[in-house]
């Protein structure tokens, strides 16, 4: 019973991982058009993804000739974290 819970919460941060991954691209994707800043979806976007590209950028200096590379670098922390929690979960 405990291993189908443990199994159960294990699932569920992965798919957190995964659809956060998700946003972050979507969110990107749509800095290339220029979307209407006053768009609720818009907005929902930004309120997920500011707080992670502001830690990124804390630490790490993210623009290269105009472009901004903190979600690249979060998709790279998510995909680390999703192959990390996967392999812990298999190894349990």
């Amino acid at each position: 019973m405990i291993d189908a819970l443990i199994g159960s919460i294990f699932t569920v941060i992965l798919t957190v991982v995964s659809l956060y991954k998700w946003v972050i691209i979507i969110s990107a994707l749509l800095t290339w058009v220029k979307p209407d800043p006053y768009n609720p979806i818009v907005q929902m976007l930004y309120r997920l993804t500011e707080p992670a590209y502001a830690l990124v950028r804390r630490f790490v200096p993210t623009v290269f000739g105009g472009m901004d590379l903190a979600p690249l670098i979060v998709i790279f922390v998510l995909i680390f974290l999703e192959t990390f929690l996967g392999r812990l979960f298999l190894g349990m």
